[in-house]
């Protein structure tokens, strides 16, 4: 029997009343009554065309017919699919899918970077033309073509369920879509990319709830998903494989109930699905382990299987090479949609229908400015043919992609014409076009994209640079991945050695200024805040025009107590920004909200939140003021409703204010309420581990209820995670608290 759809949450508020209600919910007068017979054959017909999309006979139809789904996989680079050759990984999913679909052998994208690549496939225009050249300092205007508001000239519903936070809706990726959702789990800006990306699991169910509220088939799903992408972490049923196997892995299963799902409900032989990736992964290929900085085949080759309603054409292979920009052509072909003069790209339903064994050659395009944008380091323009590929550097490359797949052996000086006849290509293709100017990126926004791996700051590099005249990446990879190494240090909470590694990266090149960003943050992590200060002003004096550097400094002068000079430098940053910039005044605002909380100004607390109310309304951090204020008073019972409301209205939030948990566990245990302080101090470490005060908290609630063991396994995951001089200072004071004397003593031993 087919299963019987949902109602939406229209359809059933709609069957509250008459459907043929008046104004004002009064019914009109009826002049007679229908006969019972025409009623029930209404509602017979209705059933029948619900069940009729449900039950869509095999062996008909065409793309556009039923839902036409892009699933896009980030990170996964084609020659780590089975399906491409490889055979260190199983991906039944996936294999069975491309013996449905078309498979595409050289697929391209056009940026080796998540932000830029989707505004391309989303778009059918090269990130040049859609203005989106990096992750950071830019946001989707109305200039490109845009698939989603495309498609509703058909009837078509959109939907995006996306899984990073480089993709959230304030960058403006959401235009056009009926239903868009990137809420990320709360986490701090600092934590690890875990908390701050979603689960692909999690992302499902977010699609399903969406799919199971429509009234018909006609839909455009983009489902997205982050597994691939490192920190690469699959769960322990992949263990089997190398971790970024393993996470592929772990890819084809989330496809698979993505697939279950579609069939469950009859619409997976229906459906046109599009599954691909943004872009590769370096794996240590040409020196870079991740991607951004190269446009080689590691992370420009992407995976591209397009299956047809039914399966048509299922298990053919296509050699020809193709690009991201190419599939929104093809997705107005089968709708019948003009093509938009903009569009460069081609169609590809002849090829994906057999109606034709190729399409017009085109060079295909990619860029890499991620170098450029945070290094000050050259950009790189690459163009691909059926043989060579071609790179404008400031030492240009040329690779014969036949004889030498992994670009191993450069072969200008053997094909100076063709290197020639390429860069003339590519110089006519970039007449005109600059390097555009990123905007400025909030504090909080910066850190959180650190959390993700991404360099966060932005270089001072004039936009009429010329490419030639900065340093060649190729000669830079090893410091990228130096950097990187440093983050992964960090990310094991080895402070002293994360230290070391970003100095020794500071003596070669004194003026990058996203090392002395990570330098200040990392001082701040080890609790060596006065050498935090000096790497921070640092980076103020590097770019004296960012007010991201001010915030940061004074942020450490607050934990320095020197308030008065925090709120100075905070007051500083809000002179240079605009009004309209909400999240960096809010963040600025917030230094100067903790400065009063620290002196015990309730004055200056209060009228910062006000300030920063009127920025962000939707922030409650006046609600999390009254509440610390009351706190501070011994007020408990007035306290807790204020943090209560608080966290609430941080739910839709992805950044959690730091220490409200805290104030919530401490004061259930005041309460007598042991059970709600527990969950309330767990809540606050999954948000901040290194919160010093909610590890005590839990440690003495555990002693106080007899939980001796968990209250030293509390003392010792202090330890672990917080290996600073507060850390061992606290669990001195804890043991002492406790009666035992020689416990404090050998954490003081350790300490020294």
């Amino acid at each position: 029997m087919p299963r019987k759809p949902r109602k939406t949450t229209a359809q059933l508020r709609g069957a509250s009343r008459p459907a043929d209600e008046g104004p004002k919910g009064r019914a009109p007068r009826r002049t007679g009554r229908a006969p019972l017979w025409v009623a029930a054959a209404i509602v017979l017909l209705a059933g029948a065309a619900i069940v009729s999309w449900r039950l869509w006979p095999a062996g008909t139809g065409r793309p556009g017919d039923g839902p036409i789904i892009l699933v896009s996989i980030d990170t996964l680079r084609a020659d780590h699919l089975p399906v491409y050759g490889y055979r260190k990984v199983d991906t039944p999913v996936i294999d069975a899918f491309a013996r449905d679909g078309v498979v595409f052998d050289r697929a391209y994208a056009h940026s080796p970077q998540t932000f830029p690549s989707h505004t391309s496939i989303l778009s059918g225009q090269l990130p040049f033309e859609t203005g989106i050249r990096d992750n950071v300092g830019f946001t989707l205007d109305n200039r490109p073509t845009w698939l989603p508001e495309l498609v509703h000239k058909r009837g078509f519903v959109s939907g995006g369920v996306v899984s990073a936070f480089v993709l959230r809706k304030e960058t403006g990726i959401n235009r056009g879509f009926d239903f868009y959702d990137s809420q990320m789990p709360p986490a701090r800006p600092d934590k690890p990319m875990g908390q701050v990306q979603r689960r692909g699991e999690d992302s499902l169910g977010v699609a399903e709830r969406w799919m199971e509220g429509l009234a018909s088939p006609r839909f455009f799903l983009f489902f997205h998903i982050y597994e691939p992408h490192k920190p690469y972490e699959p769960p322990a049923r992949f263990a089997r494989y190398a971790p970024y196997d393993g996470e592929i892995a772990y890819s084809d299963e989330i496809v698979g109930r993505l697939f279950a799902f579609l069939r469950e409900h009859h619409w997976y032989d229906r459906a046109t699905i599009i599954l691909l990736a943004d872009h590769g992964e370096g794996l240590g290929d040409h020196g870079e382990q991740e991607h951004g900085l190269f446009v080689y085949q590691e992370t420009i080759h992407v995976p591209l299987i397009v299956k047809l309603p039914n399966g048509a054409h299922g298990g053919r292979r296509v050699g020809v090479p193709v690009q991201h920009i190419d599939l929104v052509p093809t997705i107005l072909e089968w709708l019948g949609i003009d093509r938009p003069r903009e569009l460069r790209g081609r169609s590809l339903a002849a090829l994906l229908d057999g109606r034709a064994s190729t399409v017009p050659e085109t060079p295909l395009y990619a860029e890499a400015l991620f170098g450029r944008y945070h290094f000050g380091w050259s950009d790189l323009y690459a163009l691909t043919d059926a043989r060579y590929r071609f790179i404008r550097a400031p030492r240009p490359e040329l690779y014969d992609l036949d004889r030498d797949p992994r670009e191993l052996r450069n072969v200008v000086p053997e094909r100076p014409t063709t290197a020639a006849a390429m860069r003339s290509v590519l110089d006519r293709l970039l007449a005109g076009v600059n390097v555009d100017t990123q905007q400025r990126v909030a504090k909080e926004d910066l850190e959180r994209l650190q959390a993700l791996g991404y360099v966060g700051s932005q270089m001072a590099v004039p936009a009429s640079a010329a490419s030639d005249s900065l340093p060649d990446p190729k000669d830079k990879a090893a410091v990228l991945d130096q950097y990187r190494r440093a983050s992964e240090l960090s990310a094991q909470r080895k402070y002293d050695d994360a230290i070391a590694a970003y100095r020794a990266i500071l003596q070669t090149d004194p003026g990058m200024k996203d090392v002395w960003l990570q330098l200040g943050e990392e001082l701040l992590r080890a609790g060596r805040y006065a050498e935090s200060v000096d790497a921070f002003k640092r980076l103020v004096q590097l770019d004296p025009t960012d007010p991201n550097g001010l915030v940061s400094v004074a942020t450490v002068l607050v934990k320095l107590n020197r308030l008065d000079e925090a709120v100075a430098t905070a007051e500083a940053a809000l002179r240079m920004l605009p009004a309209s910039d909400r999240r960096m005044r809010t963040s600025a605002l917030e230094v100067i909200v903790n400065a009063g909380l620290t002196r015990k100004d309730p004055a200056v607390a209060r009228a910062a939140a006000a300030r920063a109310a009127e920025v962000d309304p939707e922030y409650p951090l006046p609600t999390y003021v009254e509440g610390v204020i009351a706190y501070n008073a011994g007020r408990y019972e007035q306290a807790l409703p204020l943090f209560q409301e608080t966290a609430r209205r941080l739910q839709a939030r992805t950044l959690a204010i730091p220490g409200l948990y805290y104030y919530l566990g401490d004061i259930f245990g005041r309460l007598g309420d042991e059970r709600e302080a527990e969950t309330a101090f767990a809540a606050e470490l999954r948000l901040s581990p290194e919160n010093v005060r909610a590890r005590a908290g839990l440690a003495m609630l555990y002693r106080a209820s007899g939980r001796n063991d968990e209250a030293e396994r509390a003392i010792a995951d202090l330890l672990r995670i917080v290996p600073t001089p507060e850390g061992y200072d606290m669990a001195i004071k804890l043991w002492t608290m406790f009666g035992e004397k020689q416990r404090a003593d050998q954490v003081r031993a350790a300490r020294r």
